[in-house]
């Protein structure tokens, strides 16, 4: 803990500091200076909070051990003794969340994501799981009060996706998120199987933070577009005018097309908003790769062809592969409560950084 002490009493001294110049009439009369200091001080104001608290305790230990040392009075003694019994284990809790408070945040967790889901083996079935899926953290993204907003899809006659895409927008969205990357298994009836046998299907879930253009900068003379006239629903007008729109990244080969809004400008504006979601994408997973070659991480990769969870319809079972959770709560998991299996995904992934720093 000592290289972490180092580093704390420089955060609350650049704490005290933001503080200050947050108050000063100049940086106040400076919005967007204002708004980067805001920001920075409320990354550090949890951790900052605990190191406090942590101080308090010590010192509070200290007096309660001084006072045991030297008084000569039973009571007193015996209260120094119940201090001492609260206030240590205190300490080591207040240790323990001071560690995660501390580990590398990933710089990504703030933002919102670009959720793509698409049916894979299985068919009419997987089209249909791959909408279940949509639900399910369409459901989800309500209860925690973001806003979703689909973007691109591609449905199927028997009512479900080849592939969908959804913004989710809200705080913190990727930090929640982003564990739900890889394949995703279903075994259950299929509405359309006579003999009631249990069919498997999958589909696979990719989640890419949103960025734009300060983010990311994009050459625009990486990109291709081709317009052309969509053929998709929206009436007369659409078909009467080029306004669909074909986005090509010339260095990655990566394609977007977009028909679903009314207009060449909105479908422009849409089609680059995913472009710019998927090239970042297709960087930061080889940079992943490399990075999982010389660590495995306990969640896996998050690879989109990796099997991370089995949906199990007869059993009414949930199991995520990577860290070996089995929930019996199927409908509630579908219904969007999966608190439980994200809130166990953080916990492992912040045991997996702490045993890395251990190491």
């Amino acid at each position: 803990m000592d290289k972490i002490f180092e580093q704390l009493d420089g955060l609350l001294d650049r704490y005290e500091e933001l503080q200050e110049l947050m108050s000063d009439p100049e940086v106040l009369a400076d919005t967007k200076r204002y708004l980067a200091l805001s920001k920075e001080e409320g990354s550090m104001r949890d951790v900052v909070a605990a190191y406090r608290e942590y101080k308090q305790v010590q010192s509070d230990i200290a007096e309660a051990d001084e006072m045991l040392r030297d008084s000569h009075d039973p009571d007193m003694e015996e209260l120094a003794k119940e201090d001492l019994n609260e206030l240590r284990p205190h300490q080591t809790e207040l240790e323990e969340r001071i560690k995660i408070l501390m580990l590398p945040k990933d710089p990504n967790d703030d933002k919102n994501i670009i959720m793509e889901i698409r049916g894979a083996a299985g068919g009419d079935e997987a089209s249909l799981f791959a909408a279940d899926l949509l639900s399910m953290y369409m459901k989800y993204a309500e209860k925690q009060g973001w806003t979703t907003e689909i973007i691109d899809d591609n449905p199927t006659e028997v009512g479900g996706y080849k592939e969908v895409s959804v913004l989710i927008q809200g705080d913190s969205v990727y930090s929640k998120l982003k564990y739900e990357n890889g394949a995703h298994r279903v075994q259950r009836v299929p509405v359309t199987e006579s003999a009631g046998r249990v069919h498997t299907s999958t589909a696979t879930v990719g989640v890419m933070p949103e960025y734009d253009e300060v983010d990311l900068e994009i050459d625009p003379k990486d990109i291709r577009t081709d317009v052309y006239r969509s053929s998709g629903a929206g009436g007369q007008h659409i078909n009467k005018t080029s306004s669909a729109v074909r986005m090509t990244h010339l260095p990655t080969g990566i394609v977007v097309t977009m028909q679903d809004q009314r207009s060449q400008q909105q479908n422009r504006e849409k089609a680059m908003q995913i472009l710019r979601a998927r090239v970042y994408d297709f960087y930061e997973s080889q940079n992943a790769s490399e990075y999982a070659e010389q660590r495995k991480t306990a969640i896996g990769s998050g690879d989109r062809s990796e099997r991370i969870r089995t949906y199990n319809y007869p059993q009414n079972r949930v199991t995520d592969h990577r860290i070996g959770l089995t929930l019996n709560k199927l409908d509630r998991i579908m219904n969007g409560e999966l608190d439980d299996i994200i809130a166990a995904l953080i916990v492992q992934d912040q045991t997996a950084k702490l045993e890395s720093i251990n190491d």
